[in-house]
């Protein structure tokens, strides 16, 4: 099928054509990008010389939405939606990577992002992350990605919510991200010598992931879920690592934690439930659509600890929106996707 790619020079957008070019159902006609219109994509990023002979093009969806079959959305959020709504009144299926359809409730998305553009489109949206909404993404039309913070955040921590052996309540989300996932941009505090041996705080308990997890952690606990959200940024370039730390309604042991996961994930071609008493770590996901998860108990002080890892421009967004896109095509949803790490 032919696809494009909206925002095709950002991290994420990059990330969309390195595993698109490998891709044996999707074939790659149209890439945009406003600041590189016009510019080969070989001569703006020579890794992938040789590997696409396109052009980036200057935005303009009501044209471009002839002769693909699919598009992917890696544009900001509120600039994505009306590429959205125009691309989807053509007719065209959208796997999109920004926050505009991530959010059910319009108030919430109102509240941290401002007035939405194409508001009329959320009832149709699927949140994106098909180990909790796999049918749904079969018969979508429009694919809300979620964001890397919330995938390595529910993919640990709903089966616990969805047995109803958390309280929901009191829970603390560490989660400590390579600086890749806030964007290819130039900033003063994003610079190397600014990170390198640094580890800093941001945006703690007003981060916009925060009402995202809480809003898919409460429907899978069928009951709200408070949670208090910390991201830091360490200085590595790909990569999320986070710890979760909850009570649990009565003593749980790490290997009943355990094999709940394990059971959860049984059939799941990407999550990776690790054996008891190992932690995940960011090499092992690095370039991968993989998510490693854990359970550790604290049976003492009634708190379970779940750590995963992932990267966060590939299951964390890029990947996760070809595994979305796949189930929307009815392909089989690893095509593209069973890459290993890249090691060492």
């Amino acid at each position: 099928m032919k696809v494009a790619v909206f925002g095709a020079s950002g991290y994420v957008g990059l990330e969309l054509l390195r595993i698109l070019l490998r891709h044996p159902q999707m074939e790659l006609v149209r890439v945009t990008s406003e600041q590189r219109a016009g510019q080969s994509v070989g001569d703006a990023f020579p890794a992938l010389r040789g590997c696409l002979d396109l052009r980036f093009e200057a935005m303009d969806p009501e044209r471009q939405a002839d002769g693909i079959d699919l598009a992917f959305t890696a544009l900001p959020h509120a600039a994505s939606a009306p590429t959205v709504a125009a691309l989807r009144k053509a007719g065209v299926p959208v796997a999109d990577l920004s926050a505009d359809f991530r959010l059910r409730d319009l108030a919430t998305y109102e509240a941290w992002y401002g007035p939405h553009p194409a508001a009329d489109l959320l009832p149709g949206a699927v949140y994106g992350l098909p180990e909790l909404h796999r049918e749904a993404l079969r018969s979508a039309e429009l694919a809300a990605c979620p964001g890397c913070y919330p995938t390595s955040v529910l993919l640990p921590l709903v089966p616990f919510l969805s047995e109803g052996l958390v309280e929901t309540s009191g829970i603390a989300v560490d989660s400590k991200s390579g600086v890749s996932g806030a964007g290819r941009k130039a900033e003063a505090g994003l610079l190397f010598s600014e990170l390198d041996g640094n580890a800093q705080a941001y945006k703690v308990g007003a981060h916009r992931h925060g009402p995202e997890i809480e809003e898919q952690a409460s429907a899978a606990a069928g009951a709200p879920v408070q949670v208090t959200f910390v991201p830091q940024l360490i200085p590595t370039t790909r990569g999320i690592a986070t710890s979760i730390y909850c009570r649990t309604g009565s003593p749980l042991s790490a290997g009943d934690a355990r094999s709940l996961l394990a059971a959860a994930y049984l059939d799941e071609p990407f999550v990776r439930v690790l054996p008891e008493g190992e932690a995940p770590s960011l090499a092992a996901v690095r370039g991968t659509n993989y998510c490693d998860v854990a359970a550790f108990a604290d049976e003492r002080s009634r708190t379970l600890v779940l750590l995963s890892t992932l990267d966060n421009l590939t299951k964390g967004a890029s990947g996760q929106a070809v595994q979305c896109a796949n189930l929307m095509r009815g392909l089989p949803e690893t095509t593209g996707l069973l890459d290993t790490s890249l090691l060492p």
